[in-house]
């Protein structure tokens, strides 16, 4: 439930007052639509003077990825390439979801080219900088969904995650991000960047507000979370994605699971260590995502190669060297592993591990093409664990008084809600 004491007109004229404002970073937003939101914001606040309330996402301010179609204006991606495509004739079916439940969509948030980055820069359109600290890394793919949020520049921000693309953002904004299983939330009218692990989600300030928006993309009647006593969970911490995690970041978690342990959550090792090396092995010999993408992109690398930022470019090309045999063994190598997976998890034990193994690193830091790479492998090792094995997600600001960290926790696929459910008992604790 968004807030209830101001109205949604004048919240909206607030947030495009802090856009506007001379110090305002210029790439966290790549479109505004201040006549479209006004309409908005003003009938929705007629239907609260009527007591006509559409549910709790009605009057909140939502901004959308530059991916997600709108009606009649082209749909860049975060790409220089497609400025003049051709527009769409409708919504994206999440856009006409959110319109219907009364949100008011103000602006498409900045994102990563076609959504191909864990760090969140874009030579075309700017790189927003990270809300804690400007001169580090947004991270991405949904960069200005995640500056967003943590600004207050609006109450919702609805990004996509491939491989980490809302969690990562949060994370490093100390933000909340929500990935759901993929197939939750439908993705029409949605750019692609991978067909198999593409998913739509949310990320906000609190579990409640991901929570409704996450309701309302999936086409769910508005309910309340239920209440989940914390002596109800069972984390299992995943010590394969401990490695190589810096200091700072697993101090921060360690303290986190002791301060859950404490209020009563049952905290144990995950024993899983074979699935993860069999999804290393079979992502060695076929990554789904380059293939995917290098088959999206197609065309445009044929006719406008040059036009690519290089650091995306150079993961698509890599798609290209791919057979079609080693591709589709590791689709079904996939399936099974997943299935796998979702026997272990069936009695509602979630999996635990740091969002991502650093803070945000520095703009500086990831000039070099090489180091881009490297650190952008490492920022997305963990969250893509999820997509691979098709599980829900979700991320948590963990109390720190340095950069903001983020908690992930990830639960069966299907069971979006009780890991919400869960992620609200485990928020309320952490304060």
């Amino acid at each position: 439930m968004v807030d209830q004491v101001m109205s949604a007109r004048d919240r909206l004229e607030a947030t495009f007052a802090l856009i506007a404002a001379p110090d305002a970073d210029p790439a966290i937003f790549t479109r505004l639509y201040p006549e479209a939101a006004r309409a908005a914001a003003d009938a929705a606040d007629r239907r609260a003077a009527a007591g006509a309330s559409l549910g709790p996402l009605d009057g909140a301010l939502v901004s959308i990825k530059d991916l997600f179609d709108v009606a009649g204006e082209p749909t860049t991606a975060g790409s220089s390439m497609l400025r003049d495509a051709a527009p769409p004739a409708q919504d994206a079916v999440i856009v006409q979801r959110l319109r219907d439940a009364g949100a008011v969509i103000f602006g498409k948030t900045n994102m990563t080219e076609f959504a191909y980055s864990g760090l969140g820069l874009n030579p075309h359109w700017g790189t927003p900088g990270n809300a804690a600290d400007p001169s580090r890394v947004p991270g991405g793919s949904s960069s200005g969904a995640g500056v967003a949020a943590a600004l207050g520049l609006g109450d919702i921000a609805i990004g996509t995650d491939t491989g980490g693309s809302v969690r990562i953002p949060a994370a490093l904004n100390g933000v909340v991000g929500f990935k759901p299983t993929a197939a939750r939330v439908p993705r029409d009218g949605a750019f692609p960047l991978s067909y198999t692990l593409d998913s739509i989600g949310p990320l906000a300030r609190s579990v409640r507000l991901c929570a409704e928006a996450d309701a309302v993309m999936a086409g769910e009647a508005p309910h309340a979370l239920a209440v989940v006593p914390l002596s109800t969970l069972t984390i299992a911490v995943v010590e394969e994605f401990l490695e190589g995690v810096e200091p700072a970041v697993l101090s921060v978690f360690d303290a986190t699971l002791q301060q859950l342990a404490k209020a009563g959550a049952t905290i144990i090792w995950a024993e899983i260590g074979p699935l993860i090396a069999e999804m290393r092995a079979a992502l060695a010999e076929a990554p789904i995502v380059p293939v995917e993408a290098a088959a999206i992109h197609a065309a445009h690398l044929e006719s406008h190669r040059a036009a690519f930022d290089p650091q995306v470019l150079a993961r698509i090309l890599g798609g290209l060297q791919v057979t079609a045999p080693r591709y589709v063994a590791t689709l079904r190598r996939r399936l099974a592993l997943v299935a796998a997976l979702d026997g272990q998890l069936a009695n509602g034990r979630l999996l635990a591990m740091p969002t991502t193994p650093v803070v945000a690193p520095s703009l500086e830091s990831v000039a070099d093409s090489a180091r881009f790479q490297a650190t952008n492998a490492l920022i997305l090792r963990n969250p893509s664990f999820g997509n691979f094995f098709d599980l829900c997600g979700i991320s948590l600001p963990m109390r720190t008084e340095g950069l903001p960290v983020g908690l992930m926790l990830l639960g069966q696929n299907g069971r979006d809600v009780p890991l919400l459910s869960a992620a609200l008992a485990i928020e309320t604790e952490l304060g």
